[in-house]
């Protein structure tokens, strides 16, 4: 039986980075994309960002993006995979507002805003489901194939991105008309949610690194060793598992850079993340 892991105001949680994204934004494959180049223009590692709720907008994802371009070659896609239905950041800031100011609100304050995400996740993630979402993402995976220079391609996913890295994981598939769609070549997922376990592992089949926090409410220690156990079978499928001490869910995008402990620890997911690709896209 699978067990599925789900989304909760830890999901939401988090802190907005600052700097400017220095890449820019072209459609790829009928999706509004945000690019950034390596330094030497070369499209030989190709990594594709799965975004989280926040969607592609977000400057966090962006800026690592930049980063995995400039420290690692790699050239980098951020599609809009939820075609401009991303959660917009206001809802980040009502549901996890800024220590001082949370420390102010009254009961009621607290329960509206409790109240506030399964009223709206709950419909956002009908609209985005994997019958919606997947086929989306095998499209944007095949046009990125196809573009000249291109050889192999990575994908990163975060939080609900996290899943459909995992998913990109099982290789090519068929569509209706038994076509192959989608497929990298290699994965890394931080902190995924809303995962089966069993399920969404048992066909990974190339490369899969996974960045978890020992603190993620979503990903509990339970269910962090049925994943090891999972992959732990398939001795022919190289993997790894990094832990990560006292890491909530959404520390590799989202963490807190006042924090030197959760600074350092996204610097080293993302560390984690480039060592991987330049070993299995190279």
């Amino acid at each position: 039986m699978s067990t599925g892991v789900g989304i909760s105001s830890c999901c939401v949680s988090g802190n907005i980075h600052s700097g400017t994204p220095t890449g820019r934004v072209e459609t790829v494959g009928g999706l509004q994309t945000y690019v950034a180049e390596p330094p030497s223009g070369s499209k030989a590692k190709t990594v594709v960002f799965l975004v989280d709720i926040f969607g592609w907008e977000l400057p966090n994802v962006r800026l690592l993006a930049d980063q995995y371009a400039k420290a690692g070659g790699f050239y980098c896609y951020v599609p809009d995979v939820h075609d401009g239905d991303s959660l917009p950041l206001s809802f980040l800031q009502n549901v996890e507002p800024p220590l001082k100011d949370k420390e102010q609100l009254t009961m009621i304050d607290k329960a509206k805003n409790a109240a506030i995400v399964p009223a709206t996740l709950g419909p956002w993630l009908i609209t985005h489901r994997e019958g919606v979402s997947r086929p989306k993402i095998d499209g944007f995976v095949n046009a990125v194939r196809m573009i000249p220079g291109t050889n192999k391609i990575g994908a990163i996913g975060f939080c609900w991105g996290g899943r459909y890295a995992i998913l990109q994981a099982h290789g090519q598939s068929k569509d209706e008309n038994g076509a192959s769609i989608g497929g990298v070549d290699a994965a890394f997922a931080c902190h995924p949610s809303l995962v089966a376990i069993p399920g969404d592992f048992d066909p990974v089949t190339k490369p899969l690194s996974l960045a978890l926090g020992t603190k993620d409410s979503l990903l509990d220690v339970d269910s962090i060793g049925k994943i090891q156990d999972v992959l732990a079978k398939k001795t022919d499928v190289p993997h790894e598992i990094q832990l990560y001490e006292d890491q909530v869910h959404g520390f590799a995008l989202r963490g807190d850079f006042s924090s030197e402990k959760d600074k350092k620890s996204q610097d080293e997911a993302a560390q984690q993340g480039m060592a991987w690709f330049e070993k299995y896209l190279s």
